[in-house]
């Protein structure tokens, strides 16, 4: 599927193909009707927000038109999320697929694809609502005014690097921030054009041809699709029609880094962002990217490395992950959360806001992820990263995908914990474990290796794909 989203903003011809779905091609005049229609409806609905609870691209990025266009703040709810809200006594629903609360109206749009729900005042600014991923803890709502989209003009343009002539491919659910930074805003401020993949489970078989068919030039993942895109051979497609590649959503493995520019000859340009933030750190283009290193602070941010105080800390001296807003807050940071005034004054105050992740800055100013602050492990005295330890044991040729985690133990504390998935056809045997655990204490140190190993069929995940670690 092929969506031109710059030919929608800068008119043209009746007849333009702006999506090809399934090679059946979608015109302009076809989309302005589906978006008329759906906009007439939600103007007479009393609702303030449109939650969009749809997996199918087109329709998706149809509802967001439409929403913004009948003066309503989207909220983008994939996976059914809407329905664990409450709603307000005269909430309005129509979400295909997802059970409506007790006591809604629904309102079914043409096809019966959207969902409309009323919800408690927000700002009148409040240009778009995201879930957070919730991997460690109950999603919340980032409320984001009408400045976000600009806030997205870097993530396009200098990361992404998108091409008016070439292709776009961000793997992203519809229903989470990714999708709004691959998919929607800064790559139509750049003109570029998004092809769009829709699939229920992600399968590396079925997206690698892909690239070739219809000429992709620029890729976006998260390290999640990657691991598994590497346990491919990939020397089996052709890749060569990849100009650039960037990934975020948690932090890349180098191996998975190594195993890409040995098939394509590009380097992997990691970012770091939040559903409250647009891209925050990364390796823009023309910078030299470090292997392992998210990159430099982004332009637009000032971001620091604090220790628990708020006080910056030494290069090399690991700490939280802030952005400093009392000079100014950046375009593309969130107004707080949705409904939640304890948890946006936890998270944003003294003139920072806190992102929870931890990492270390070195003297070039290139900034290394360590964990979220809940998940570092506290062992016998020693604060370990899982990612490090996830990192080396990714470089197993029989390993799938790894979570590391703290598990309690009455005379350490906590002991690390591997929970792993094995390439199809693999033994899971008490030897492997043994070889596991040897392998890391050789490349790490002997006090970070998993003390406890788990075989398991897959990992628990977030609907972004990231590792829940606080069920492994």
């Amino acid at each position: 599927m092929l969506l031109k989203t710059s030919d929608w903003m800068n008119g043209g011809s009746p007849d333009d193909v702006l999506f090809l779905l399934r090679d059946t091609p979608i015109t302009r005049s076809e989309i302005r009707r589906r978006v008329s229609v759906l906009a007439a409806r939600l103007s007479v609905v009393p609702c303030r927000t449109v939650g969009i609870a749809e997996r199918d691209p087109v329709k998706f990025l149809t509802e967001l038109i439409a929403t913004l266009a009948s003066r309503r703040t989207p909220v983008l709810a994939g996976g059914n999320r809407l329905a664990s809200l409450e709603p307000a006594p005269d909430a309005v629903w129509a979400a295909e697929g997802a059970a409506a609360p007790a006591g809604s109206a629904v309102i079914p749009s043409e096809d019966g694809g959207d969902a409309a729900m009323d919800l408690p005042p927000i700002s009148p600014d409040a240009e778009l609502l995201l879930f957070t991923s919730g991997t460690t803890g109950n999603p919340k709502m980032a409320v984001h005014n009408y400045k976000y989209p600009l806030g997205h003009f870097i993530t396009a343009k200098y990361w992404h690097c998108v091409d008016p002539d070439g292709l776009h491919l961000t793997v992203a659910d519809t229903g989470w921030a990714k999708a709004a930074w691959g998919k929607l805003y800064g790559q139509w401020l750049c003109e570029g054009a998004v092809f769009v993949y829709d699939f229920d489970r992600f399968s590396a078989g079925d997206i690698l041809p892909m690239f070739a068919k219809y000429n992709i030039t620029t890729f976006c993942a998260p390290p999640t699709m990657l691991r598994m895109m590497i346990k491919e051979d990939l020397s089996m497609y052709d890749l060569s029609s990849i100009h650039h590649m960037t990934t975020a959503g948690e932090a890349l493995n180098p191996e998975v880094a190594r195993k890409f520019k040995e098939a394509t000859g590009l380097e992997i340009m990691e970012g770091f962002g939040q559903t409250e933030t647009t891209l925050t750190i990364c390796n823009l283009v023309g910078t030299v990217p470090k292997l392992g290193s998210m990159g430099k602070a982004s332009p637009q941010y000032d971001v620091d490395i604090v220790d628990a105080d708020g006080n910056s800390v030494p290069n090399g001296e690991v700490g939280e992950i802030v952005i400093r807003t009392a000079n100014g807050i950046p375009c593309g940071l969130y107004k707080g959360y949705y409904r939640d005034e304890a948890k946006t004054a936890e998270a944003w105050h003294d003139g920072l806001y806190h992102t929870g992740d931890t990492a270390w800055r070195d003297e070039d100013g290139y900034f290394w992820y360590v964990s979220r602050i809940d998940d570092v492990i506290k062992s016998s005295g020693y604060r370990i990263g899982p990612f490090e330890i996830e990192s080396v044991i990714m470089e197993l040729p029989y390993v799938l995908e790894c979570g590391v985690s703290a598990a309690p133990d009455e005379v350490r504390g906590q002991i690390v914990k591997a929970s792993i998935v094995l390439t199809k056809g693999t033994e899971p045997t008490e030897e492997l474990k043994k070889e596991i655990q040897q392998y890391v204490k050789e490349h790490t140190a002997p006090y970070k290796y998993p003390r406890l190993v788990v075989f398991r069929d897959e990992l628990p995940k977030t609907i972004s794909g990231k590792i829940q670690r606080n069920k492994l």
